[in-house]
């Protein structure tokens, strides 16, 4: 019993992965290890030293009980400085050495997956974990997530390219290592495991076969990482349990972050747009001017410099005001979409998590003002804001919910969380903060082949053609001159041939009445042959239920362009021509795709 049970198991292919998953999330650990360690080092150099501010830490980086809700920037002019000073380090360094590394980096990552056969140059994720470093910790608004995908997933396709692995091996590596990074530095190992399967599509799928990679991945990640800093959740929040009729205010601010999110991505691909097409400034120097955006908002607000997580812990704890927290929301969005759509580097994602949890706080804090008898805790509409947002805005409803849940430590929430996400995301439509998202694996170049296996599995032969249908048969005893006569007046070239005892002999193809034809013998030969003589009786048939894929493989295998369908009797009932086969399969292509729009 354990022998056959051990025969079951495909030891080599897990083994290969499970040792891949280990490798590429140790690497994918380190590199996040040296990325904070980077990013905290530029954050206490032009944020802390050269502009005496003061940042306020999440629980999870930084003792509780000193946080504080107080603003210190002893110099707060040099806030109008600095973001200028990293968008030009960051500019000269993307834009002479690696290009790829501009923007948010999960973006490229996606590309890469989708359209670039998994491959990432070797400079990319050098230049993006140093530009990403600078640019954040300068004060651009920008998140860990973009920079620590393209590290993970830059060293699995080195290694992919290096042990000479396949396409495919190599995309999943690259998921694993994008899982890997993204699991570490936000300390949520299944959530980044998920998100890095999820993001690639902006409708419910994942990339199945790499989820146990990147789960391995983001794992042995977030062990390197923990071990490095800590295990503790980023963020502490307050004990919740929720009441039924509080969903209903949950429903409420799942709704309330759609338009919020929209102009999220639409603030942010405009500002994109107006950097990309300003064609008489040189790249180089554009993050920098971006910055001048920046460097102004923050010196108004610099609750929006940096990730911001020192502020969402504040939010957490009900340290802000209403009024401030809005602010904040649609301030972060401006200072994100100048930081990255000028071209700086960072991510996205976490950006997105402080909007959220900024806005959700403010229904939050205005629900309890308003109805105070109904003694709703702010923090938790917080928490839920963070996912529901990003939910909305990078279409990843599962992975948000995890990762929320993780980066939190928070399990009471998943209720309330879970039917927020889902209204944000379904009301959201086809918008996405990533743009090099498909709808779904339909539209992936890297599944076609696949696709049409799929949809041929799942079509039968009774589904391409009208069964039965009229089919022109022959006698065995008859003349050769006769059939030439009939087969012209019909359009296809493969007629069944019946015996004298009414059963089925053999097909008669014309071709081999056109080999005769034209052989110069058919005036000698016509009157004593008949159809009986040459007939074929090794043509493959086809049932009513056989699926298209097998009758896909018997046209390629017997290089016939005609097949014969045959019932439970033994009676041809109709033609199958590999013209029809394609053109149920475009039809039933059209459909899904058109399905998935």
């Amino acid at each position: 019993m354990i022998r056959h049970l051990l025969e079951q198991v495909e030891f080599k292919h897990l083994g290969k992965w499970l040792f891949l998953g280990m490798i590429v999330g140790i690497v994918s650990g380190a590199g996040a290890v040296l990325f904070y360690w980077l990013l905290d080092l530029s954050t206490k150099f032009f944020l802390v030293k050269v502009s005496g501010y003061v940042l306020p830490h999440p629980a999870g980086e930084g003792a509780l009980e000193r946080i504080t809700s107080t603003l210190i920037v002893s110099k707060r002019w040099l806030l109008l400085i600095v973001p200028v000073i990293g968008g030009l380090i960051s500019g000269v360094l993307i834009y002479t050495y690696a290009p790829e590394a501009e923007g948010h980096g999960t973006d490229a990552v996606i590309s890469a997956f989708h359209w670039g056969r998994g491959i990432i140059r070797p400079i990319v994720p050098v230049i993006k974990t140093i530009a990403s470093a600078i640019t954040i910790g300068s004060g651009g608004s920008a998140g860990r997530e973009g920079p620590i995908a393209q590290i993970g997933a830059g060293f699995a396709s080195i290694l992919g390219r290096a042990m000479r692995f396949s396409v495919r091996d190599t995309r999943i590596l690259v998921l694993a290592g994008t899982a890997g990074g993204i699991g570490s530095i936000f300390r949520a190992p299944l959530g980044g495991a998920l998100f890095a399967t999820e993001v690639l599509y902006r409708h419910p799928d994942f990339e199945s076969d790499a989820v146990i990679p990147s789960i391995i991945s983001a794992i042995f990640a977030y062990i390197v990482y923990g071990l490095t800093f800590s295990f503790k959740p980023i963020f502490s929040t307050p004990y919740y349990s929720f009441k039924a009729f509080d969903l209903l205010w949950f429903g409420i601010l799942g709704l309330l972050l759609v338009p919020l999110g929209y102009i999220y991505v639409r603030s942010f691909y405009r500002i994109r747009d107006f950097f990309k097409n300003w064609k008489t400034v040189p790249d180089h120097i554009k993050p920098m001017i971006g910055g001048i955006g920046v460097g102004i908002i923050i010196f108004l607000f610099p609750q929006v410099a940096g990730t911001s997580y020192g502020w969402v812990q504040l939010a957490f704890m009900g340290k802000l005001s209403v009024g401030l927290l809005i602010i904040l929301g649609f301030a972060k969005i401006g200072a994100t979409s100048l930081t990255i759509g000028s071209g700086g580097s960072g991510g996205v994602f976490a950006p997105s998590l402080a909007i959220g949890a900024f806005f959700g706080a403010a229904f939050g804090n205005l629900i309890q003002h308003l109805f105070p008898h109904l003694a709703v805790n702010p923090a938790a509409f917080a928490v839920v804001g963070m996912g529901s947002f990003f939910a909305a805005v990078g279409k990843v409803p599962l992975s948000a919910l995890v990762m929320v849940v993780e980066m939190t430590g928070n399990y009471n929430l998943i209720v309330p969380m879970t039917l927020s996400m889902s209204l944000a995301y379904i009301f959201s439509g086809r918008w996405s903060i990533y743009e090099n998202q498909v709808p779904s694996k339909v539209q992936s170049p890297v599944h076609q082949g696949e696709l049409i296996m799929d949809i041929m599995e799942g079509m039968r032969v009774k589904d391409a053609i009208q069964l039965p249908s009229k089919v022109l048969s022959f006698s065995e005893n008859t003349n050769i001159l006769d059939a030439l006569r009939k087969v012209a007046t019909v359009p296809y070239h493969c007629f069944p041939v019946i015996g004298v005892d009414g059963k089925l002999r053999g097909f008669l193809y014309s071709e081999d009445l056109r080999s005769l034809l034209f052989s110069g013998e058919l005036d000698t030969i016509a009157p004593a042959v008949i159809v009986g003589d040459i007939l074929s009786t090794n043509v493959p048939t086809l049932s009513p239920d056989d699926d298209l894929k097998r009758a896909l493989s018997l046209f390629i295998s017997s290089g016939r362009e005609e097949l014969p369908v045959i019932d439970e009797n033994n009676r041809c009932i109709g033609i199958l021509t590999h013209k029809e086969l394609m053109k149920a399969y475009d039809k039933e292509l059209a459909k899904r795709k058109n399905a998935d729009l």
